[in-house]
Parts: structure tokens; sequence; C-alpha cells
């Protein structure tokens, strides 16, 4: 019989509502392997075991009784340090949070989680305050991938990756801002969903960008990440930036196949800068969609650079006190970019926001034409630990910054986008493929991942 841990969260909830298992065994098992591999790996820096053998009981008390569960019960997940969790200090991968009160309530999410009866295992590592690309934190240690601990797991939801990849959740809530749920699985062989911006609420999660800022989730089949992403839908008042927009369910739309789907390959930007790998992965994932047109995204380069500024200058303003009162108790890499980003012209973040608008328009139209662009998710498989550069484009580049390339063109405005891992063939680690979709159509990104995974082509196996 199959570990329980090794379930994913749909194979776990149908286990659970036929009563071949418990969740409190799910629960067990998981509780068993994270002992096992989370000193190795640092994936976890709370752990909530009581809460959720008690999430487990009131289950499988509620089963027995004959009464109705949710859609996730059975299924364990985690949460970026990010996420407000009642009774844990929200650290955002900081130091400086260490010393802030516990939060009050459960972040909106992570409360339609519980409602999903999602089980909470407890807080993952992150690369402080989400502004980290490799997964490795100076306060609480890097985050490692479990495929292979001596490279990184990609960030800045690296522990969501390395979690979810070694078995010791089924599902991670992250962030994106720049790419940090669609790197972390790149890294480490997963499905990741950055939903549409102002889709999925942000309330009770500590910001970075408040303009970029997504929350979504990685997990290790695409069938999790729907039920996850449905159910987490739904306005709430308490994120000013979420549209008030009625989403339908996802669930029901990934057996609709590829008929009809019109797709297309990125070129240009997207098809230069990275290493064989990262295109290898794309003729991997476009052979098995049937692709054979390519557009070019307009401008990528520049939506790029206009992205750095706006990230640089947003995240100095929320956090200019803590520069000037407490500097030293940051990252430095961290502390040295939000400083710069503190004395930016108002008239280049200016520009950059006009040129947001005008790249956003540009894009749109693309969508006219097709229904879904494959790019690259990383140019290149993870980095080895704490190796500080690499060669991009021919020219010797810094890791830490450069990791995004392919992903910071599109949260810039904010599109839909489902990662795909891909192995290639004779690559000890995996590497992922984004595929983007208009606003508000995460539906049909999900239906193409499901078409790979359901083939083969895309699999997110276990780390042993």
């Amino acid at each position: 019989m199959t570990e329980p841990f090794r379930l994913s969260a749909s194979e776990a909830a149908a286990a659970v509502a036929r009563r071949d298992l418990t969740a409190s065994a799910i629960v067990e098992s998981t509780l068993v392997r994270i002992e096992a591999r989370n000193p190795t790996l640092n994936a976890y820096t709370s752990l909530l075991a009581a809460r959720a053998r008690s999430k487990a009981a009131d289950i499988d008390a509620r089963i027995a009784c004959g009464e109705k569960v949710g859609p996730l019960a059975g299924a364990t997940y985690c949460v970026k340090n990010l996420f407000d969790v009642e009774g844990v200090t929200t650290l955002a991968g900081s130091k400086i949070n260490a010393n802030n009160p516990v939060a009050a309530r459960d972040a909106s999410l992570v409360r339609k989680m519980e409602a999903a009866d999602a089980i909470l295992l407890g807080a993952v590592n992150m690369g402080e305050y989400a502004y980290d690309f490799t997964g490795e934190n100076v306060h609480a240690g890097a985050s490692r991938n479990p495929h292979d601990p001596g490279h990184m797991s990609g960030g800045s939801s690296g522990g969501s990756g390395t979690a979810v990849a070694a078995g010791m959740a089924t599902i991670s809530l992250g962030s994106d801002t720049n790419g940090s749920i669609r790197v972390p699985s790149s890294f480490c062989g997963l499905f990741g969903l950055k939903p549409t911006y102002g889709c999925l609420s942000r309330a009770g999660s500590f910001p970075f960008v408040g303009s970029l800022d997504h929350l979504g989730p990685i997990a290790r089949s695409v069938d999790d990440l729907a039920l996850a992403y449905d159910a987490m839908q739904g306005h709430d008042g308490d994120d000013p930036a979420q549209a008030q927009r009625l989403v339908e369910p996802v669930v029901g739309a990934l057996l609709g196949g590829l008929q009809g789907l019109r797709i297309a390959r990125a070129g240009g930007y997207f098809a230069r800068s990275g290493e064989p790998a990262a295109y290898a992965a794309v003729d991997t994932v476009c052979a098995a969609l049937g692709v054979t047109r390519e557009v070019e995204l307009p401008e990528a380069q520049r939506a790029r650079a206009a992205a750095f500024l706006i990230t640089m200058a947003e995240g100095a303003e929320l956090h200019l006190d803590r520069l000037r009162s407490r500097a030293q108790d940051f990252d430095p890499a961290v502390r040295d970019r939000l400083a710069a980003g503190s004395m930016l012209p108002a008239s280049w973040i200016v520009r950059a926001q006009k040129f947001r608008r005008r790249y956003r328009d540009l894009v749109l139209r693309l969508f006219e034409e097709v229904d879904l662009i494959i790019a690259p998710a990383t140019p290149c498989h993870a980095p080895k630990s704490g190796q500080a550069t690499f060669v991009l484009d021919g020219a010797e580049m810094p890791v830490r910054p450069n990791i995004g390339v392919y992903t910071q063109p599109i949260s810039f405005i904010g599109l839909p986008v489902a990662a795909v891992p891909v192995w290639t063939a004779g690559a000890r680690l995996p590497i992922g493929v984004q595929i983007i979709a208009a606003p508000w159509r995460e539906d049909l990104a999900l239906r193409a991942a499901h078409a790979l995974q359901q083939s083969g082509v895309c699999i997110a196996p276990v780390a042993d």
C-alpha cells in the first residue's frame, strides 16, 4: 500500500471519503515524514502538530457520523510564513518580524482552506520579505532542494517547494510577486498556479509589492491546484485590490482537453538568455501540445526593467522605517536593494507605470489570436546552494536577481500562469515551463497542464 504521505491531495481526499484511510492516519504519516526529512531540508519554521491532529480527528468524527465533509478533507497543506496563522508570529522570512505579536486569526485564504477541510501542518521557510529567488534565508537557513539538497529550492516560496516535493505536505500556499511560485515549482519539479492579479484575497498576508503581489498554490498534481484554487475563490472585502468578479470553478474544466485551444510558443526575448535545458523543456511541452506557432511578447525586456523599478520603489516604501531603525537586522542583499529603491527618482517610477499600461495593452492583443503561450519558467535548473553567478546570454551574471528573467515580464501585468515540471533527458533535476493565459482564464492554463500530466510528459514525484 502507498504510504499515506505520498498521496496527492485529491487522492487523500478520495481515500478519506471512501473510508479507506482516516484523516488522522494521513496526518500521522506526514508528521513522521517531516520528522525524518525536515532536519536536512529545512522547510518548516513552525510545525502545528496539535492543530493538525485536532482537525483530522474532527474530520474523522464527522465522517463516522455520516456528516458531509469538504472537498479537501484529509489533504495536508502548509503556508509560506508570510500568511497569518492564529497563534503564530508572521515572520515573512525576517529577523525583525520575530519580535511581533502572534497573529490573532488566520489569513483569509487559510480560513478558506480550513472551510474545505484541508489540514494545516505549519508555516514554512521563505526568502526575507519575499525579496529573493534562491530560497536561501540568512536567518533561518536555506530551504534545500529535495531532489538534491546541494541545490537551491528556489524562492521566495522556497520552503513551500521543498515541503511539497519532499512529501511533507500535499499543497503549499505561496506568494508570487516576480516569480516566487513559479521558480520553486521549476526547481523542485512541481505544479504551481499564479492566478490573475486581484483574483485571490491577500488579506492576512505580509505584503511585498502591493501592485504586483499574488497568492496561489503549489502542488504535486494539477488536480490539487484546481481543488485548492476553487476552495480559495470568493470575494473578500479586506483586500481592496481584489476584483469583485465571479470566477467559475476550474475543477470541472480540467478534462476539457486541448480541443479548440490555440496555443503558441513565446519567441524573441523568451528564446534567448537561457541554458539549453530551458528550451529543451519548452520543446517537450510544445511537442506534446502540438504547438507549431510562435508569437513574440513585445518589449518584454523593458517590462522586466520596469518591474525591477516598481519592485524596488514599492518595497523600499513599505520597509523605510525598518531600514532606518534596524538596518543591521536585514539580510544585507535585501537591505541594499531596498535602500537603493528608496533613492530612485519619482519620474522613473511614473514612467515605469505608464509603460506598464501600454505593455499590458500590447500583450492582451496577442490573446485575441491565441489562448495560451508557452515559455520557460527559469533559465536553468536549480543552481548549487550558495552559487553566486551563472552565465546568461554569454555573460556572467548574479544568480539572485536573474533567476526571474522569464517570470517577471508576466507577473508585471498580472497574467495567470500554470507552471509545469519537465524532466529532460539525462537531467538529475527538473526544470519548469510556464503556460500563460489571458486574465481570468486560469481554466485554460490548467486544462493544458492537466493534459500534459495525463500524458506523462509532466510529472511531480515525491523526492526521496
